[in-house]
């Protein structure tokens, strides 16, 4: 796909993109919508799989394709790339196969989503000791934050790739080499920013990414990347007929995983879904996610500059935010507008954004756009909230 063609012809973004014929769609952060590249994919398995058997060499070459694009999307090896979804089935993998010992620190942020907090704290129950984060700001974590969390009993640092409420983008090859260079593990959920932002595993030991955000697959079906050297480490912990060894079907007498990351996979993919995440996939390595990134950052900028003269303001305002902490995540307040009435409004409008608060129950906006919005859909949001005023 040639996007900047695409973005020129609007029927043809419209064909592309079909919820921008309908709605200024701004919430890529929570639930995408699908573009015609996964629905298109997903209609043409449905359809095989309405007149013979939903499993065939053909569908699994696509599974295989599926498992290539994911690898490729995060630097890694397709045999290190499990298909699995959602995001908390991959973090509690990690966290409930990995030989702890009574006394092992896990550090995380309670401040994070739920599903990357709760396998953290639940390892208590093994004795092993979640230690919070408390970094300055929402979500602005840097290595001196972690640094101070660290102790000689630290076996795991479990880190969001990008704040869902404050948009901040961590350093996810600086702070993955310090953690190595210590011999602690790292986990990743990557969620916020995989499929908008290039993601590099170099330096991570385990990633979990639903592809329901940015990467514009459809719910339930995902990534989980599991490091080569790590995976006689992490056990499987949810066992079948597709990650165990069963010639013929038939159960054996001792368990034997399958080599590589299908290991945590351990019954009956979620095909419709891993096709269509193929489909869109394809469409983001196409377009390429240097070109998606650099779009999605540009769009941010220019709304930023445009709502500020209106009394709006980044959650990170005051925070002074470096270029490479940027994410599409753009999360704001206002004043004396009431985010809520002001959501109602857009919502009526025709405009999908997320109403966002923090724990002392301070409530934003969120907008988070992808490489296929406008700058027309912009001024029209920007318009909007002018009329609030």
């Amino acid at each position: 796909m040639n996007i900047n063609e695409v973005l020129r012809d609007e029927p043809a973004r419209q064909y592309h993109f079909p919820v921008s014929a309908e709605r200024v769609f701004l919430a890529h952060a929570g639930v995408t919508a699908l573009p015609r590249a996964a629905t298109g994919a997903i209609a043409e398995f449905l359809a095989e799989g309405s007149a013979d058997a939903q499993e065939n060499e053909r569908h699994a070459e696509m599974v295989r394709r599926a498992r290539g694009l994911a690898a490729k999307l995060l630097g890694a090896q397709s045999r290190e790339i499990a298909l699995i979804g959602p995001t908390s089935l991959g973090l509690n993998l990690v966290a409930q196969g990995l030989p702890w010992e009574k006394g092992d620190e896990a550090v995380y942020y309670p401040r994070d989503y739920p599903a990357n907090v709760y396998p953290w704290l639940d390892l208590e129950r093994q004795g092993v000791k979640p230690v919070a984060l408390q970094p300055p700001e929402q979500g602005v974590i840097t290595w001196d934050v972690i640094e101070r969390a660290l102790s000689d009993r630290t076996r795991l640092v479990a880190l969001a790739s990008c704040n869902f409420l404050s948009g901040y983008r961590i350093d996810i090859d600086g702070i993955g080499q310090r953690l190595g260079e210590r011999g602690i593990l790292f986990s990743v959920d990557g969620i916020q920013t995989a499929g908008a932002f290039p993601v590099s595993v170099e330096h991570v030991d385990f990633l979990s990414a639903d592809s329901h955000k940015w990467m514009l697959g459809p719910c339930g079906a995902g990534v989980f990347y599991v490091k080569e050297s790590r995976q006689d480490l992490l056990r499987p912990t949810v066992l079948g007929s597709w990650n165990v060894v069963s010639p013929n079907f038939i159960a054996q007498d001792g368990i034997r995983f399958h080599p590589g990351a299908r290991r945590y996979e351990s019954g009956t993919l979620n095909l419709p879904g891993i096709i269509g995440m193929a489909g869109s996939l394809e469409l983001l390595l196409g377009v390429g996610i240097e070109t998606v990134s650099a779009r999605i950052l540009s769009w941010r900028e220019t709304f930023l500059e445009a709502v500020r003269p209106l009394g709006w303001r980044h959650c990170l305002e005051t925070a002074g935010q470096e270029p490479s902490t940027r994410s599409g995540i753009i999360t704001i307040a206002h004043p004396q507008n009431d985010p809520s009435a002001v959501f109602d409004k857009l919502t009526e409008q025709g405009v999908r954004l997320s109403l966002r608060q923090t724990a002392d129950g301070t409530r934003y906006l969120r907008f988070s756009p992808h490489f296929y919005n406008t700058m027309n859909e912009l001024d029209r949001v920007v318009e909007l909230l002018k009329q609030g005023e």
